[in-house]
């Protein structure tokens, strides 16, 4: 019996994204099921609980939430195929390491470019261009995070590419003359049919974040 996958989706949220890069990185054939988060469907609410958030991975009917975990998941069930996570078992601690810097750091503060005004979107910004260089740091003259191939932390920065535009339009920033290796990271990444089928369209992107702009009291 061939398994059932089912992925609870959204277009343009790069932990989903994650999880697609995953699935297409593995060759495994899933069905797409995205979500309204303003109207959220009983099955998400059925499937994650706690968070009702996206991404859900339903596997054979069992769910798996949050985005890392379930790329660690996919990794570990289809192990058949080429290996997200390193064999190393430093190296793995590695990769995890970095993965869950990028979660604390990129969206938490990046967001707060649109979501606050004044002292506290300038003081964000300073975080954020801090952020990149650290990650642009670790990077060095890699053509991958995870060195000669796209890994792991690839994997778990890459959907934020897509949000480079509204962090320079709305940070007032430029990440190619700040980041030129991270731009030319991303543009590598761009280049794998796993990474560009799932990836949403920068501008397009910006447009969702201010549409959540004006929907959200005491943002502008």
């Amino acid at each position: 019996m061939a398994d059932e996958v089912v992925l609870l989706d959204l277009k343009v949220s790069p932990f989903a994204a994650r999880v697609r890069i995953a699935l297409e990185e593995k060759g495994i054939t899933y069905e797409s099921k995205v979500e309204d988060l303003s109207n959220k469907s009983s099955t998400l609410l059925k499937m994650n609980p706690i968070h009702k958030q996206i991404p859900v991975l339903i596997h054979n009917g069992r769910p798996i939430c949050e985005s890392m975990i379930i790329v660690q998941y996919i990794d570990e069930v289809w192990s058949h195929k080429s290996s997200l996570l390193p064999s190393d078992p430093y190296r793995r601690a590695h990769a995890r390491f970095w993965a869950d810097y990028i979660d604390k750091k990129i969206y938490p503060i990046g967001s707060n470019l649109w979501a606050t005004e004044g002292e506290v979107k300038e003081s964000s910004k300073k975080d954020l261009i801090e952020c990149f260089k650290v990650l642009e740091e670790e990077l060095g003259d890699k053509p991958y995070f995870g060195d000669e191939s796209f890994g792991y932390i690839d994997l778990a920065l890459i959907p934020f590419y897509s949000l480079f535009y509204t962090f320079e339009t709305l940070g007032d920033l430029s990440m190619v003359a700040e980041f030129p290796k991270l731009v030319g990271w991303g543009e590598r990444c761009l280049q794998k049919e796993s990474v560009s089928r799932c990836l949403s369209d920068q501008k397009e992107v910006y447009e969702v974040v201010l549409q959540i702009m004006k929907q959200e009291p005491g943002i502008q």
